[in-house]
């Protein structure tokens, strides 16, 4: 990792597109989500505690956890910041200008290239792949514990639910329609090694995926999204989910047009990374969590 852990917090963002678009999806978890940014502020935030001295140990400490490699969190704070770095880079710094302001969408639309069904199916399953990993990272379990991880999503709250909610809007419902799971699966259960070989995502994720050979890790893509498929439609259902009703909150902060919404998604690839926001904030909250423990 190139910057150290503190800078990373410090340096998120207070009101991006990324942070709109996350703001516009309070809808579904009223409440949940808080956009706490600041290395200090995180600590005072999620200890409690105000006092200076002991607030600087905490971070000393929290700063030494991260730094140990054998440890998980640089190697799930990579993984957070490698699948969306492979979706923004291409338009992020084009419309990096238009920052804090209301986007005309269609004016944007010769920048974005809407992807095939196809490719995005396989950037769905490798962003649960991600987590999952992530989880297992952060938590020092071993990273083929699917069971664990979907026991862990009924626990979710905070910015880790609001990061599965972006997931099933932005990623799914928006560019693959309320069908998703069934279109996703079936892309999947087709996929061929060299077609999964190709894809750039997991191009620089791949060696982080269990199962050894392609054909394995192909599986394990497969397995992993099957198993959250369940909770996915419970939650699209629970929450009465719409494509409509996604847009329809998003529209007040991007101008839409309701029949390209697969610009829409290619356009909300470009410009947020909302794994990689909340993924920070969900390493921080954990290791801050520990480092207080210990303390």
């Amino acid at each position: 990792m190139s910057k150290p852990f503190y800078e990373i917090v410090d340096n998120l963002p207070t009101g991006n597109i990324t942070v709109k678009a996350l703001n516009a999806l309070d809808f579904i978890a009223p409440g949940e989500w808080e956009n706490i940014v600041g290395f200090k502020n995180t600590i005072r935030q999620v200890t409690g505690e105000d006092d200076d001295d002991l607030i600087h140990q905490i971070g000393e400490r929290v700063i030494w956890l991260y730094n140990d490699k054998s440890e998980g969190y640089q190697r799930a704070m990579w993984l957070y910041q490698t699948v969306d770095n492979a979706d923004t880079a291409l338009g992020a710094a084009a419309l990096a200008n238009k920052v804090g302001e209301k986007i005309g969408f269609l004016g944007f639309l010769n920048k974005v290239t809407p992807k095939a069904d196809k490719a995005q199916s396989i950037d769905l399953s490798l962003k649960v792949v991600v987590e999952l990993l992530a989880f297992c990272s952060i938590n020092g379990i071993p990273g083929d514990n699917i069971g664990d991880f979907v026991k862990s999503l009924a626990d979710y709250g905070g910015e880790s639910i609001m990061r599965m909610a972006a997931l099933i809007c932005f990623d799914a419902m928006i560019p693959l329609g309320p069908d998703f799971i069934q279109k996703a699966g079936e892309v999947i259960e087709g996929l061929s090694t060299s077609e999964l070989e190709n894809h750039p995502t997991f191009g620089k994720i791949g060696e982080m995926i269990p199962g050894g050979s392609s054909s394995g890790k192909l599986s394990f893509i497969g397995n992993s999204f099957s198993s959250v498929t369940s909770w996915m439609g419970n939650f699209v259902e629970s929450k009465g989910l719409t494509v409509e009703g996604i847009t329809g909150q998003l529209s007040n902060y991007v101008e839409i047009a309701d029949d390209k919404l697969d610009y829409l998604a290619a356009f909300l690839d470009m410009t947020t990374n909302y794994y990689e926001h909340t993924g920070t904030q969900t390493v921080a909250k954990h290791i801050i969590d520990r480092a207080f423990a210990e303390i």
